[in-house]
């Protein structure tokens, strides 16, 4: 036996391929050994089943919305199923959990996490349950990474919905958020801000924070209040939303039920690629050579070692104005293409999925898309240059070089692998059970039978037609390029052109749809931000046992590529294909998908410009050029967001604005009479 686990050591150390295989082999033994995945999956079925989800009615909140009664629809799920999305950990860790739990808003005593403020950025709120005990809102939750506890995001912040009719929310699991995440983090910002600089307001936080029982002493308290803050306001200057025209720079304001998911996700792994040779890069001609050398002396602890999460905060600290100015437009692209959130019934059965088709389904394709979505919601990045090479970095395509890559983080890839699997049973909601919880309106059947006739004519070649429920349903995306569906570019343009520098990842090999890439000093973002997240989904999660570590990371890995139903396709649709000259070239399109369930997910097309299914039938030119969004009051007539006479300038969407723009989509809407709208939009209730 120690001869064999000799031998088995030293094939290890001098074969890659026999390490990946033990590493394989290890992962089937933990499914049926070792995985306590099926323990959980049963588990938390019992840890929190509240009949009503945890949902609180709100009154009149300030927009003058009401819920006195909130209603689910069977959608798949039970309560459980739901409380269990809303409340699992995925790695997000935004700020330590007891600031979140002490923290006053900027202007008053009142605390930043009422469910009054909570619900005016348009999360959910929510009572206590057992997976919840603090009553936070739905998708915000408790993290704990490397001793510490955070308050982080979950999917459910952006995925779920409510829509109210008569004073009866509708809670839509799955369904598109209507937060206003970038103004939330201004405000977040601001509140923290105040507290530092407000002696009363300081010491109401920290005698707060440490009755909590989590940091020891005053000062340790104060130390991680003036990191956080910096650290908020490096991503939002950073992140700052503009766009170019005529020489400048206008904002692009988010608005309710919208973000630039990508723009942002982009920007976290710039710059946790940054080392110190793309820094000196970015600064070279923009600074003198004594202050590009002073900075690159101060900053090369962080660079290369294990703080590098808070790189911006501390860059924000030793720039001036103006060279954060620099910084920011040498590194970083403005995430200035914000768009709806993405409904995710089927979306499991995607082939590819994302409103531009940027990721495939197939193999990892799903751990990955999560991966790169918690390293937009403040996954924890300790990225690190580290001496040989481990089995995760040549799984990372990292090679066999003296010096490799840590990608260690806070992300749970165990947790969104589990997630994934949950939101294969989520179906969509329906509008004829609505009728019944509810109180809207009955479908006109003869309307809805003459809307059938006209979709089949005119929408099923994209929006092809799917049995909601059957497990065995595929979705296939039809992709069409911008010049034909005619909607705004700018979020399908920004995932092609925006470039950043390679970094720790400079000379590395990453695979694309048309072959294998060399990344140069340079290269697309959408290259690199692939392969951060290959390497980060090969890493094991550090929180865990080493046994535990290394069995539930096998078994993701052998897991989400063995039994993903999914299989790589080529893409269906008229799009430019990738070629070795425009690799990207077939991002520039929009997808087409079923629309079961659409009556619940306004605003539409991908940017959110057009407020109801019957505008949306509309010639552009007759589309509303402004109207209220934020609101969740449903409009039954039109299918949509329901506009009202009141002048709330935060609910305002103004199309003529950049990246807001609402044409496109017209196909036969110049051809349709007005009562062939009515039956379609009768039509699509029914879906």
């Amino acid at each position: 036996m120690q001869k064999y686990l000799v031998y088995l050591i030293y094939s290890i150390e001098r074969h890659a391929w026999r390490a990946i295989g033990v590493a394989l082999l290890v992962g089937v033994v933990a499914m049926f050994l070792g995985s306590s995945t099926l323990f959980e999956r049963a588990y938390y079925k019992v840890v929190d089943n509240d009949p009503d989800r945890g949902a609180v009615p709100v009154e009149a909140d300030k927009f003058g919305d009401t819920s006195t009664r909130i209603v689910y629809l069977d959608q798949g799920w039970t309560a459980a199923d739901s409380l269990w999305f809303y409340n699992i950990t995925q790695g997000s860790d935004l700020l330590p959990y007891d600031f979140f739990l002490c923290l006053e808003q900027a202007n008053s005593m009142e605390p930043f996490r009422s469910p009054d403020n909570m619900s005016y950025y348009r999360y959910l709120p929510q009572k206590k349950t057992k997976s919840n005990p603090d009553a936070l809102p739905v998708g915000m939750v408790l993290d704990t990474y490397q001793g510490k506890k955070y308050m982080g995001f979950t999917c459910a912040a952006c995925h779920s919905a409510q829509v109210n009719y008569k004073g009866v929310g509708i809670r839509i699991d799955g369904g598109p958020g209507a937060a206003d995440m970038d103004r939330f983090m201004q405000a977040l910002e601001a509140s923290l801000a105040k507290t530092q600089d407000d002696g009363a307001k300081k010491k109401r936080f920290v005698d707060a924070v440490l009755r909590a029982g989590n940091y020891k002493s005053e000062a340790e308290v104060n130390q991680d209040l003036d990191k956080h803050t910096l650290r908020m306001a490096a991503y939002n200057f950073f992140n700052k939303s503009e766009t170019e025209t005529d020489g400048q720079l206008f904002p692009v304001p988010y608005g309710y039920a919208r973000l630039d998911a990508f723009g942002r996700i982009y920007n976290r792994v710039l710059e946790h690629l940054l080392n110190p040779e793309a820094l000196t890069m970015v600064l070279k001609g923009s600074l003198t050579p004594a202050e590009t050398s002073a900075l690159i002396a101060k900053m090369q602890p962080v660079l290369n070692g294990n703080d590098r999460d808070h790189l911006m905060r501390k860059l924000m600290r030793e720039l001036t104005d103006k060279q954060r100015d620099i910084l920011r437009n040498k590194i970083f692209n403005p995430p200035n293409a914000p768009v709806s959130y993405p409904f995710l019934w089927d979306i499991p059965q995607h082939d590819y999925v994302q409103w531009n088709g940027i990721a495939a389904n197939a193999g990892v394709g799903p751990i990955g898309r999560n991966t790169g979505e918690v390293i937009g919601v403040f996954g924890i990045l300790d990225w690190a240059e580290k001496d040989g090479w481990t089995i995760s970095s040549v799984i990372g395509g990292q090679g066999f070089g003296p010096k490799h890559i840590s990608f260690q983080s806070s992300i749970n890839v165990h947790n969104l692998r589990l997630i994934e699997d949950r939101l294969a049973s989520l179906q969509s909601p329906q509008w004829t059970e609505a009728v019944e919880k509810a109180g809207l309106p009955k479908i006109d059947e003869t309307k809805r039978e003459r809307g059938e006739h006209l979709f089949d004519k005119h929408c099923v070649e994209c929006h092809a037609e799917i049995d909601r429920s059957s497990k065995a349903r595929r979705v296939i995306a039809k992709m069409t390029q911008l010049d034909e569906i005619g909607t705004d570019r700018t979020m399908a343009n920004n995932s092609v052109d925006y470039k950043g520098f390679s970094g720790i990842q400079r000379n590395w090999y990453t695979k694309i749809g048309v072959g294998s890439v060399l990344l140069d000093t340079e290269a697309p973002v959408a290259a690199l931000l692939t392969k951060a997240t290959e390497n980060v989904v090969a890493t094991p999660d550090p929180d865990k046992w080493f046994v535990r570590r290394g069995f539930d990371w096998a078994v993701e890995l052998v897991d989400s590529f063995f039994q993903n139903d999914i299989k790589p396709t080529v893409k269906s649709g008229n799009y430019l294909p990738d070629t070795t000259a425009a690799p990207f070239a077939s991002l520039r399109a929009y997808k087409g998908r079923p629309l079961n369930g659409i009556w619940a997910t306004a605003p539409y097309l991908h940017n959110g410009s057009v407020p109801t299914l019957y505008d949306l039938l509309l010639p552009a030119e007759k589309r509303p050029k402004q109207f209220r969004v934020g609101t969740r009051e449903l409009d039954v007539e039109k299918v949509g967001v329901k506009q009202g006479d009141r002048d709330v300038p935060e609910l305002l969407f103004d199309t003529t604005k950049p990246s807001n723009s609402n044409a496109g989509h017209e196909y036969a809407t110049t051809i349709l009479s007005d009562q062939d709208r009515w039956d379609l939009v009768e039509y699509l209730k029914s879906l």
